[in-house]
């Protein structure tokens, strides 16, 4: 079938015949006369690159009431650049015809002027939830009478958190609209919105549900944690001609990786929630127009980009969520061609790896980080390459080239091929000169990684006992919710290091277990290699040990941090919670943990309790406190009388 199949009418035809547009993609095929033919709602399930947008957009401008200037069509989008994307696009589509209006609406932009462009009139408004809501309860947009309401990218709205705006939106529409609800993977909420908000509808679905998208191969690298940037220099300069997307957990990771990569040369630049509207418009506009190769983003504020072309999608850090995984892939090999997800992973996420791998169906490739020469290599080759195929202006250069050739006549055609190619590739083996081998082995899974070039490498790793040691046990460790902390020998793994024990606010009720604590407290590149010790997990807060030597570090960078809105709070403590339990409190009992612990700055030297700076000394240094756990007068009184462990997991020891 091809577009002149389905009955769309010659304007539609004739623009999108301006774009290029051929024969439609499969969700195109099957959404386009599904929509254009009944009234009865849809639920499509597609990854993104197929052509959304298309597939709604066509079947709705072909049914819009030119003439009428009312709303007609409302498409909710999770983001401000997806939605001008997306309105973009319908102009585009209805190039020729004149009376029919596209109107974008989205926060960050002026209130003011999207409310005259709605005064004037537009059957198509695309927007966001949160400017939506806000311009239903001014009355300035009506929705009361709306023939088609879309949800595209539904579940990443769901994922934002923009659940109650739709709610409130759907509930402000009409009972006899068309709903159509398009996205890429399946969560629970969509099927309550379905429920709630759609009368029996209908379903397409192109590929497996919450698959990865068919033309993007997925493979790993396995380093170990302190080594990750490193292994990200060496992915990027393996593959010269990449354009693609670094994905991190937090915005200070963005910020991090990206001003790193553009201290050592490398054209990249950050994605954060902290960057204003313009900062983030002209980082953008940057990346869409490739003068920028590399963007460092987080998941929330790389959310609905819609970018073509990516060739790489890299996982700095794996997500936890595998519907995030299978977005973030989906930002390559869109519209047909290939791209490849790149994760890189440190030695306790094998286990995550096949996870990923049951979910999206798919064979993760695992590959040796590239050593110096593969590098050099590919760099040369890239270089001769482009030397190559460079247009040459005969017109511009002509006036110079007298000069040039008196300048460089004494030297032969192999010299001047030599000196060319060195001026860039002379940078390549500097730097890897003496690069070393920052692969580790698993023996986890049962493969080899496989050899990114021809390169015969040694199969053995000279690793020292202590760091087999390690190894061994954090293929132990798995970072689930179900995790049960059991006690180990660690005599003879401890008796090299010397711990210090801190209390931190945050448990169980929080979300805590023993990986999720471990990647609070390692967030910083600081703790990467830092040892950490027993982990004992409580309801409202927890205790962890680490090596004595951070000791100052924890209260510089983890003290009144931030986690999910909320300061973290730290404190040095002595002994450990069940003989601090055992005592009997002599005026009473607090009446909640906030007043035992919340009220006290581990910085001041009045606290009571915790860590001291030690104010006879001009040092940063922090000494512990004899006096945790008891009032000063005699008696002594439990911080933690009501407290029970409520999934300790003291022996767990972990290298970062």
């Amino acid at each position: 079938m091809n577009f002149d199949e389905m009955g769309l009418s010659q304007e539609i035809l004739k623009a999108i015949g301006e774009l290029g547009y051929k024969s439609p993609t499969p969700v195109q095929e099957q959404c386009i006369p599904f929509i254009k033919t009944t009234k009865q709602d849809l639920i499509a399930n597609a990854q993104t690159g197929t052509g959304k947008t298309a597939a709604f957009g066509l079947p709705i401008l072909e049914r819009i009431e030119s003439q009428n200037r009312n709303v007609q069509a409302l498409i909710l989008s999770p983001t401000r650049e997806l939605g001008v994307q997306i309105a973009n696009d319908l102009k585009d589509y209805s190039k020729f015809m004149p009376d029919v209006n596209v109107i974008a609406v989205y926060g960050g932009a002026s209130i003011e002027n999207q409310v005259k462009e709605l005064q004037r009139g537009g059957q198509i408004v695309v927007g966001t939830p949160g400017r939506i809501v806000d311009l239903i309860k001014r009355r300035k947009l009506k929705v009361d009478n709306i023939n088609y309401l879309v949800l595209d990218e539904a579940d990443e709205m769901l994922s934002m958190g923009f659940k109650d705006e739709l709610d409130e939106i759907l509930s402000n529409t009409p009972s006899t609209r068309q709903t159509l609800l398009f996205s890429a993977t399946m969560p629970n909420g969509i099927e309550n919105i379905s429920k709630k908000y759609m009368n029996s509808p209908g379903h397409i679905a192109i590929g497996k549900k919450n698959s990865g998208a068919e033309n993007v191969s997925h493979v790993f690298y396995q380093v170990h944690a302190k080594d990750r940037y490193l292994a990200l220099k060496r992915i990027v300069d393996v593959n010269p001609g990449i354009y693609g997307i670094i994905f991190v957990r937090t915005r200070f990771d963005a910020k991090e990786v990206a001003e790193k990569l553009m201290h050592d040369g490398y054209n990249a630049d950050a994605l954060h929630g902290d960057l204003s509207q313009p900062q983030r418009e002209y980082v953008m506009t940057r990346f869409r127009s490739r003068n920028l190769q590399i963007l460092v983003a987080t998941d929330v504020a790389a959310r609905g980009l819609d970018v073509d072309d990516l060739t790489h999608v890299i996982n700095y850090n794996i997500p936890d969520d595998v519907e995030v995984y299978v977005h973030r892939s989906g930002r390559t090999g869109r519209a047909g061609k290939s791209g490849v997800s790149i994760s890189i992973i440190h030695s306790r996420e094998l286990n995550k790896i096949k996870m990923l791998e049951r979910m999206v169906d798919k064979r993760f490739q695992h590959l040796y980080i590239p050593a110096g020469k593969e590098v050099c290599e590919k760099q040369l080759f890239h270089l001769i390459d482009k030397m190559e195929n460079v247009e040459v202006d005969e017109e511009q250069i002509k006036p110079f080239l007298k000069d040039i050739y008196s300048k460089l006549e004494w030297l032969t055609r192999e010299d001047l091929i030599k000196r060319f190619v060195s001026v860039e590739f002379n940078r390549f083996l500097d730097y890897y000169s003496s690069a070393e081998d920052i692969n580790i082995q698993s023996s986890s899974r049962n493969e080899k990684p496989e050899r990114s070039s021809s390169e015969n490498r040694k199969e053995g790793r000279n690793r020292n006992k202590s760091e087999r040691s390690s190894d061994s046990f954090e293929k132990n460790f798995r970072d689930s919710d179900s995790f049960e902390g059991k006690k180990q020998d660690s005599k003879k793994y401890r008796k090299n290091f010397d711990y210090s024990r801190f209390y931190i606010n945050l448990g169980t009720k929080n979300g805590m277990n023993p990986g999720k604590l471990i990647s609070v407290l390692t967030k910083n590149p600081v703790f990467k290699s830092v040892e950490i010790g027993e982990i004992e997990l409580y309801s409202k807060f927890s205790f962890f040990e680490i090596d004595k030597k951070f000791e100052a570090q924890v209260f510089e960078i983890i003290d009144n941090a931030d986690y999910q809105g909320m300061p973290i709070k730290v404190e040095l403590t002595k002994g450990n919670a069940n003989s601090i339990q055992k005592e009997k409190p002599a005026g009473g009992t607090a009446k909640s943990e906030d007043k035992k612990f919340g009220a006290r700055n581990p910085r001041s030297t009045q606290g009571e309790y915790g860590a001291r700076r030690n104010s006879s000394s001009n040092s940063d240094s922090y000494s512990r406190s004899d006096n945790f756990g008891k009032k000063k007068s005699s008696g002594g009184s439990s911080r933690f009388n009501d407290s029970k462990p409520a999934r300790p997991s003291a022996g767990r020891k972990r290298k970062m």
